[in-house]
């Protein structure tokens, strides 16, 4: 159940098949991707969640829009759709850390069957903001979006696919700049801007357009710093650690429930938003922290349903909720 506040979200990204590769030599498949995990997260937390991605009508396809719809995300249809499915193989080492290579193509439909009210936020992230040739529209599906939307960011960056740093940067700054709210990991910026300090490349983020821009560090937690110049942090529960797929994506679902929950969502709550309370943005934040905990407590991408976020599995180990 949702807290009742009104509203739907539209998530624009990658919808696609992990194929996880386990160091014992075990493997298996789970419908994924950075973007279809947030929409996965939202509708486990009650929120209505329509995905608009790239999917083909195959048993790969079918395998995704299940997964989805189980848990009450709205697979939007368009008017066109790519060969095959694509699939990302995750690769997990002795500590659950995944690593990803991947065989896909990314695009956007040109029209699909989207209920005619806007969107309370529009989220994306990840795959979809860069690679072509679908990326200049997700951009322009969001310019689109602003006057009537929150607009929310993960670059949520992939290495091996999107090519060199110095290319993807200034697609990530733009989109910055266009955006309410950016989630971004510690391992993102280092592989941006290697040598210049996380909290150093928020604050000037923070000064660009976004009201919040929050850091998550794996098993250390988050930071968060505001356009009002409020600096947040959170440490990460303790919990025994299945691996860390869909950590972030869990964290991201999470920050966009609890601003909706606080009233923060809508282009005409953007004032309130750059203005927010930093105890109630402190109080997402920890919730937050408590979702990724939940989730990297077990395998894959499985985020929490509302109910039980009062249950975080009580800490085995000396390990950190990854984010």
């Amino acid at each position: 159940m949702s807290d009742g506040t009104p509203g739907r979200a539209l998530v624009v990204g990658e919808a696609l098949v992990d194929a996880v590769r386990r160091p014992d030599g075990t493997r298996g498949e789970h419908p994924g991707g950075s973007p279809a995990n947030v929409a996965l997260g939202l509708a486990r937390l009650g929120r209505p969640a329509d995905l608009l991605t790239w999917l083909a009508p195959d048993a790969e396809g079918d395998l995704v829009r299940r997964h989805l719809e189980r848990s009450g995300v709205r697979v939007l249809h368009g008017d066109r759709t790519p060969a095959r499915t694509p699939v990302a193989t995750a690769h997990l080492d002795a500590a659950g850390v995944a690593t990803y290579e991947f065989d896909l193509e990314w695009d956007l439909p040109s029209s699909w069957d989207e209920d005619g009210d806007a969107p309370l936020v529009v989220h994306t992230g990840s795959i979809a903001t860069v690679l072509m040739p679908g990326a200049p529209k997700v951009a322009a599906l969001l310019e689109s979006r602003r006057e009537v939307s929150t607009l929310t960011y993960d670059p949520n960056l992939r290495p091996a696919l999107m090519g060199e740093a110095a290319d993807v940067l200034p697609v990530v700054e733009r989109l910055v700049r266009l955006v309410d709210v950016v989630k971004v990991s510690d391992e993102d910026l280092a592989w941006l801007q290697p040598g210049v300090a996380p909290a150093e490349i928020a604050e000037t983020w923070s000064r660009s357009g976004p009201a919040l821009v929050v850091v998550t560090h794996g098993g250390e937690g988050a930071f968060a710093v505001t356009s009002a110049g409020a600096r947040l942090s959170v440490t990460a529960p303790r919990v025994t650690v299945a691996d860390t797929v869909g950590a972030g994506d869990s964290f991201m679902g999470g920050l966009i429930d609890g601003l909706w929950s606080a009233g923060l969502l809508g282009a005409g709550r953007r004032a309130a938003l750059h203005d927010a309370d930093p105890a109630v943005l402190q109080k997402v934040l920890e919730r937050c922290a408590r979702i990724a905990a939940i989730t990297v407590s077990r395998p894959g991408a499985d985020p929490p349903r509302r109910a039980e976020l009062d249950d975080v599995p009580a800490a085995t180990d000396t390990k950190g909720a990854g984010a």
